[in-house]
């Protein structure tokens, strides 16, 4: 999304690997943002055991990105999200299958787990097509959520297929026909 407002983006994340790591690999200690790269003095900060992005003393002006260090390939993703605010485009997500742009550098370029109103739980594709791949039937989704709460998070990417799952309701299952999109 073009403008990120006034949010702050919490999570913890897990990955359970489907092909090359079998066992569940921890994406983040809790403590330090070894793995991590990204702004983590103006716009990313660690709380509480999380990784926490926005403010609500002043606008985030532009997209910024925190990317783990490591690529990964198929895989499940597990991580608890919560996004609050009151005032500008409150929305975050997260990207994978992803690289960084180089012009402009505060971009990333692949698929996005979309969250917040009007984007609830639906893929998105930043920078590449600028889309909504698919999304969850509006007037369920909004049963699903827990808005201003925690939701638990789901995303399973194997080869060219995609499914979000948030809070136990599958949201999307989405499959890449564009054999150019990479897989990791």
């Amino acid at each position: 999304m073009k403008s990120i407002v006034s949010f702050i983006y919490l999570f913890a994340l897990l990955l359970l690997s489907i092909d090359q790591y079998p066992k569940e690999v921890s994406l983040f200690d809790g403590f330090t943002f070894n793995g991590w790269e990204g702004d983590t003095l103006k716009t990313w900060r660690i709380e509480d055991n999380m990784i926490i992005g926005g403010s609500f003393k002043k606008n985030v002006p532009e997209n910024n990105f925190l990317c783990t260090s490591r690529s990964y390939g198929n895989f499940i993703l597990k991580f608890k999200i919560k996004l609050v605010g009151q005032e500008g485009f409150i929305n975050a997500g997260l990207q994978f299958r992803s690289v960084r742009a180089t012009n402009p550098s505060n971009e990333m370029i692949g698929y996005q787990a979309d969250w917040g109103n009007g984007y609830w739980a639906s893929l998105y594709d930043e920078s590449r097509r600028n889309k909504t791949l698919e999304s969850p039937d509006s007037a369920k989704v909004l049963t699903w959520i827990n808005q201003n709460n925690w939701n638990d998070y789901v995303i399973r990417a194997e080869n060219n297929r995609i499914r979000l799952f948030i809070n136990g309701h599958k949201a999307v299952d989405y499959s890449e026909s564009d054999a150019s999109i990479p897989l990791s």
